[in-house]
């Protein structure tokens, strides 16, 4: 599995963007207009990166919103965005997941709701940027799990056993790193041993 993460206005400076995405960002309301196409750019561009340019080909998108490469269904991709961040991730023969997410408030029920309770305990005790910071890199995991398998939210993210810290394990047939070290951002990956059929 392949990832890459980065700032919209960054990709979107330094990285051309194919005109079929340029028009679809072009229905957009420009905040979410920034974020789809810097997100399909930065796909494109780790496509190239890996030997494995679609060059202008469509990055599609099944009802549920999982993206996907109409002609190559040989690799899986995933697609995220949160606050002007955005990741894509890539597999070879594999579903994955990716998610990146901008640290913010998080409340003592989410809390409750995604975490063990002792680290749910942990984590309200701790000042309120690392709190944010350290759900941000637990939450990752789950939504780039369920991610995975096909789902969104309604795949239960919260329901993905993440520790405090951790940043490696499994979740069924889902193997999931959360790469800390040198990423700027919290960020998941996820990668299932099969690519779902359809959704």
């Amino acid at each position: 599995m392949h990832y890459v993460v980065g700032r919209s206005e960054e990709v979107l400076a330094a990285l051309p963007v194919a005109e079929r995405d340029r028009a679809a960002a072009s229905r957009l309301p420009p905040w979410r207009a920034e974020e789809y196409a810097a997100s399909r750019t930065l796909l494109r561009a780790l496509l190239r990166e890996i030997g494995e340019d679609v060059a202008g080909g469509p990055v599609a998108a099944h009802p549920s919103g999982r993206p996907y490469l109409p002609g190559r269904p040989d690799l899986g991709v995933s697609l995220s965005h949160s606050s002007g961040r955005v990741a894509a991730a890539v597999g070879r023969g594999c579903a994955v997941g990716v998610d990146v997410q901008a640290p913010s408030y998080v409340s003592d029920r989410l809390l409750g709701l995604c975490c063990s309770p002792a680290d749910a305990e942990a984590l309200a005790g701790m000042p309120e940027a690392r709190r944010r910071a350290e759900f941000a890199w637990i939450f990752t995991v789950q939504e780039a799990c369920v991610k995975a398998v096909g789902r969104g939210l309604s795949g239960r993210p919260w329901n993905v056993p993440v520790n405090l810290g951790q940043q490696a394990g499994d979740w069924g047939r889902v193997s999931w790193c959360a790469p800390r070290d040198g990423e700027p951002f919290p960020v998941g990956c996820a990668w299932n041993a099969s690519l779902p059929t359809t959704s």
